[in-house]
């Protein structure tokens, strides 16, 4: 069994309002919700504004996934710069390109020329300043508010998102309904100031780096491997996708739910908004309770059943006060899967590379959003609305029944700091950072009888040592001593083997421990650092061996 889902505390639940106690999180979260605030009220604007210069049910649709496809494309180079570089940096800069370009898209809308592509361009714009702005914020959590605060500060994150929601959408619906879209584009263009605003004066001290920030490439295979070689999170992106993709179809379809199956205008949509978010809104309250009555994986199973059920309803009612409460449902149950989702994550990943897994997380979440916003657009145009509403209940089922399979495991309270065991060896040669390749060795005494738990045990080193960035992995055995073991692996240059020792956590020292327990050699200091060299034949290079 892998380390990181053996069974291990539980973290704690914290009171639903105790990250406030912290200032600057306190602070970023009240700006952050004016400038969400400001963004729902321009999304109105923009779906609204679709509706009226373009017929087609699937342009409609592809203003959602015109703002949640950017954070599929560049979600995990933005975690890659986030976790190398400074965050509040990054967000500063995210918030000042969302400006800009909402001052552009005012700019067209008030002339005239806007067209469905222009549009959709603006809004993918948009999505791509959130792509950005995410991670950043997302991985700044656990430097704001300490550990056993982190799920109720996600679930604060998602209340406040939400929270502008249940106003935003109904404020949006009234000023595109009294003055038109550009109005609402005016009012998100003055929503940034203050989050920008907050980020400046944030004196945040750097925690120390040791080594030089990742390429940007390097980075990204480093989170993409780190990721596939954690089985827990993992599950959560499988899950994360289909929820994306079956809960897309509530937010993508709601302006033609509006519209056509409740007979109504911008206001009635901005009124469906609204019950979505005042549903977000009570469901981000109540996850510290239900946290402690119910594991993760049922909260997750509840939040997908629940959004099925809003959806079938949605599909079946012409009435406005029947859909409304289906949409509260659909909030509140949104909230308690994607919170749920995230924390894990987050707990599941240190710090070295949480951007890089939250964006990976994003990616197919939100991926599959745009995918789903896409699909049933489609459906709705070729077929009906309903059809696209139930089938999207469809998988939402699915969805929840594949937890029976793959269970999303409780939050765990594994120590993910740096072990910090590793030292320097006395280096003899001319080494320089990019030297290599670099191949280790580890040698260990075992005897017969403890061959099959040392097996089992190098099974789960082989993971963590690939997960930290090893390559070429083998176990040797000596034909001629069977008590001799030797584990090699590789890394591209010394540079790559100095980030990866220094990758290993407090959670993974336990099976280090058991493996020198395994080990009966005295002494046992014989790891072996060695770089490789090309053997030349030339009169020259042959001279100088000699």
């Amino acid at each position: 069994m892998p380390l990181e889902d053996q069974e291990t505390p539980a973290v704690a639940p914290a009171a639903a309002g105790s990250p406030f106690r912290h200032i600057v999180y306190r602070n970023i979260w009240i700006a952050s919700l004016f400038s969400n605030f400001g963004g729902l009220i321009q999304s109105v604007g923009a779906a609204w504004l679709m509706t009226s210069i373009a017929q087609s049910a699937d342009y409609v649709a592809l203003v959602q996934a015109s703002m949640t496809l950017p954070i599929m494309l560049f979600s995990l180079p933005a975690g890659a710069l986030a976790d190398n570089f400074d965050r509040r940096k990054m967000m500063i800069a995210a918030q000042g390109f969302l400006f800009v370009v909402s001052v552009l898209l005012l700019v067209f809308s008030v002339s005239g020329v806007m067209t469905p592509w222009l549009l959709l361009l603006f809004t993918f714009l948009i999505g791509t300043g959130s792509a950005l702005n995410g991670p950043a914020w997302q991985s700044l959590v656990g430097e704001m508010v300490p550990r056993p605060d982190i799920p109720q500060a996600i679930a604060l994150n998602s209340m406040g998102f939400n929270l502008a929601r249940s106003v935003g959408p109904a404020v949006g619906g009234f000023i595109v309904a009294a003055f038109g879209a550009p109005a609402a584009f005016l009012v998100n263009c003055f929503s940034y100031v203050g989050l920008i605003t907050v980020l400046a004066r944030w004196q945040r001290v750097m925690p120390e780096r040791v080594l030089p920030p990742e390429p940007i490439g390097a980075a990204m295979a480093a989170g993409i491997r780190y990721v596939a070689m954690s089985p827990t999170i993992l599950t959560v992106l499988l899950r994360g996708t289909i929820f994306g993709l079956g809960g897309s179809a509530v937010l993508a379809l709601m302006p033609l739910v509006a519209r056509d199956l409740v007979a109504g205008g911008a206001q009635t949509y901005g009124l469906l908004l609204g019950g979505f978010g005042a549903g977000a809104v009570l469901g981000a309250m109540s996850t510290a309770r239900l946290r402690g009555a119910f594991s993760i994986e049922a909260i997750i199973r509840i939040g997908f059943s629940g959004i099925a059920v809003a959806t079938v309803v949605a599909a079946s009612s012409p009435v406005l006060w029947l859909t409304l409460p289906a949409m509260a449902l659909a909030g509140s149950c949104w909230v308690l899967s994607m919170s749920s989702l995230n924390t894990t994550v987050q707990l599941s990943s240190p710090r070295w590379v949480v951007g890089r897994a939250v964006s990976l997380y994003q990616t197919v979440t939100f991926g599959g959003m745009a995918l789903g916003s896409w699909l049933w657009g489609s459906v709705a145009q070729n077929g009906s609305i309903e059809q696209a509403l139930l089938l999207s209940a469809l998988v939402l089922v699915t969805g929840a029944a594949v937890g029976l399979w793959l269970v999303v495991p409780d939050y765990q309270q594994a120590n993910l700091d740096p072990l910090n065991l590793w030292r320097e060896p006395n280096v003899v040669i001319d080494i320089q950072p990019r030297s290599g390749p670099v191949v280790i060795t580890v040698e260990f005494t075992i005897r017969p009888d403890d061959a099959l738990a040392f097996l089992k045990l190098m099974a789960e080193r082989k993971r963590i040592r690939i997960r930290d960035g090893a390559r070429r992995w083998t176990l040797l055995r000596d034909i001629e001593n069977a008590e001799l073991w030797v584990e090699r692996y590789h890394l591209p240059t010394w540079m790559d083997y100095l980030r990866h020792s220094q990758r290993m956590t407090v959670a993974d020292a336990p099976l280090r421990e058991q493996l020198l327990a395994l080990d009966h050699t005295e002494g046992r200091s014989r790891v072996h650092r060695m770089i490789e060299r090309q053997v030349g034949w030339s009169t020259a290079e042959a001279s100088d061996k000699h």
